[in-house]
């Protein structure tokens, strides 16, 4: 069993309400597929938009897809899942919303749980980034980073060693979203 496996398998898929309205339980095959588990044995895209992110809100299985994504950077994945899992990750770091079912019932604030959780993977995001495996997922960890590492000073020093394979959003700062700072703002 894998790291993927073992933190699918750690969650209460059952319990939680998918954004589709069903059981979140059909996430953990969609992930094990995502990840080039499933049946297949190799990567195969999967959209989770409306099961657990939207442009607008976030819903409950949130934390849990944002682990599995973790848990996939320090497994050994093709780099095409690679990919999708941190897009996967940026859409949990960067959600703005909480949906109603989840807020009424909890109080949940899933987009700073996400955030929260990805902070505990700091060190896996950068090895993203330094490892210059593919400048897509260089920029993509670049781009989660910006959103949650609280070392301004530390983002900025591997934006600087970095510079020549990180794309230009990256390198001029155009990525950047200090978000804990503004959502301390307000």
């Amino acid at each position: 069993m894998g790291l993927i496996e073992m933190e699918i398998a750690g969650q209460d898929w059952k319990g939680m309400l998918c954004g589709c309205g069903s059981s979140a339980e059909h996430l953990a095959q969609d992930l094990l597929r995502l990840a080039g588990r499933g049946p297949l044995q190799e990567p195969s895209h999967v959209s989770l938009e409306t099961h657990v992110w939207s442009p607008l809100v976030l819903w409950e299985p949130a934390p849990a897809v944002t682990s599995v994504a973790l848990a996939a950077l320090a497994d050994e994945v093709a780099p095409i899942a690679r990919e999708w899992f941190l897009h996967l990750l940026q859409c949990m770091v960067a959600g703005e919303g909480t949906d109603w079912e989840s807020a009424r019932r909890g109080g949940l604030d899933l987009p700073e749980l996400c955030r929260d959780l990805a902070v505990q993977g700091l060190w896996l995001l950068y090895e993203e980034v330094m490892s210059n495996r593919s400048l897509g997922a260089a920029g993509t960890a670049f781009e989660i980073l910006t959103v949650v590492e609280p070392d301004r000073a530390r983002l900025q020093r591997v934006r600087e060693i970095a510079a020549d394979w990180l794309p230009p959003c990256c390198r001029t700062g155009l990525c950047d979203d200090d978000l804990r700072s503004r959502v301390l703002d307000h």
